[in-house]
């Protein structure tokens, strides 16, 4: 007969119990006590510091949209200025000659009204007759510099196509209303201003006889010197400030056919 196994202490037997079954729970995914997640305390910590980020990148990204604005309306500006003093060169490019009316019999020329025609300056408006496009057979316009006094902006007024001696002379003295009336109000006559920039002053000189003047004074052999048509037009232009440009600019033309071509 086989001998009989001694009796467990039943103490024993529990404590065997016990070690299987926390074995068994940690096998099949029950949590254990060193476990534990994060705390309310982390959890506010890190939503903090994602709070801080995101409106640091806000900010960067605000920043940079500004300076795109501000780069864009620094570029518009100065190609405004740009286009604004090229078509005051075309403009003293195309400038329409008159011919001279012819003389009585032992009378010199009468080219002062021919000269006055064409470009006239009046210490605050120059006033050109153009031809249009640069083809005197299209027509001719009138146009008209000036800068506003309440605003300080430097304008451009230019006439429609001209096709006849009466449009033109109405043109002409419109252009002079215009200039008086400070630049204010809505051209009329199919008229178009146009805004080059902002200007505290501007002056003009006149290149005639090797010398540049000022265009109401006569530094030539005599006064009729005045009424011939220059050679060069020097622009001076004070830029207000606040703008791209700012501050004085001295613009020189010179005729075409100023020395014969050459």
């Amino acid at each position: 007969m086989r001998a009989a196994r001694p009796a467990q202490p039943i103490a024993s037997i529990l404590i065997a119990a016990g070690a299987r079954r926390k074995s068994a729970g940690g096998r099949f995914g029950f949590p254990s006590r060193g476990r534990r997640g994060f705390t309310l305390v982390e959890l506010l910590v890190a939503l903090g510091i994602l709070s801080v980020i995101a409106v640091l990148s806000w900010r960067g990204i605000d920043s940079m949209t500004r300076a795109q604005q501000l780069t864009q309306q620094h570029g518009d500006q100065v190609l405004a200025l740009q286009a604004g003093l090229a078509q005051w060169r075309a403009d003293l490019d195309a400038l329409m000659s008159w011919p001279a009316a012819p003389a009585a019999p032992g009378q010199p020329p009468a080219t002062t009204a021919a000269s006055q025609r064409s470009l006239a300056w009046d210490g605050r408006t120059l006033r050109i007759t153009r031809s249009d496009a640069g083809d005197a057979t299209a027509g001719l316009r009138v146009v008209a510099w000036t800068r506003q006094p309440t605003s300080g902006q430097w304008l451009r007024w230019q006439s429609p196509p001209l096709t006849s001696q009466a449009a033109w002379a109405a043109a002409w003295d419109a252009a002079a209303r215009w200039s008086q009336a400070g630049g204010d109000g809505a051209p009329a006559g199919g008229a178009s201003v146009v805004v080059v920039a902002r200007a505290l002053d501007w002056q003009l000189h006149y290149f005639r006889n090797n010398a540049w003047t000022h265009p109401l004074s006569s530094g030539a052999e005599s006064g009729s010197a005045t009424h011939v048509l220059p050679d060069g037009v020097r622009l001076f232009l004070t830029l207000a400030p606040g703008q791209a440009l700012a501050g004085p600019l001295v613009l020189d033309w010179v005729r075409p056919d100023f020395g014969g071509g050459s």
